[in-house]
């Protein structure tokens, strides 16, 4: 039995097939996903930045002089 080779995509809860879609909305997939990719690259920059920064912060700390209790 040959495998069904016809791609689905889901959108809003509701099943297309691929190639029924016209050009213009398969571009705009594209466009979604290539959107989706680059939003997760960005938050993984960001979880980087904000790890790096409290790196930063907790070593700052650690080099300060000690306060003084009156």
């Amino acid at each position: 039995m040959a495998k069904d080779e016809t791609q689905y995509v889901t959108i809003d809860g509701h099943e297309y097939i691929l190639s029924d879609l016209s050009e213009n909305a398969r571009n705009q997939l594209i466009n979604l996903r290539v959107t989706d990719q680059e939003i997760q690259r960005l938050n993984q920059q960001l979880a980087i930045g904000q790890t790096a920064r409290t790196a930063y912060a907790n070593a700052l700390k650690a080099e300060l002089p000690e306060k003084k209790s009156h």
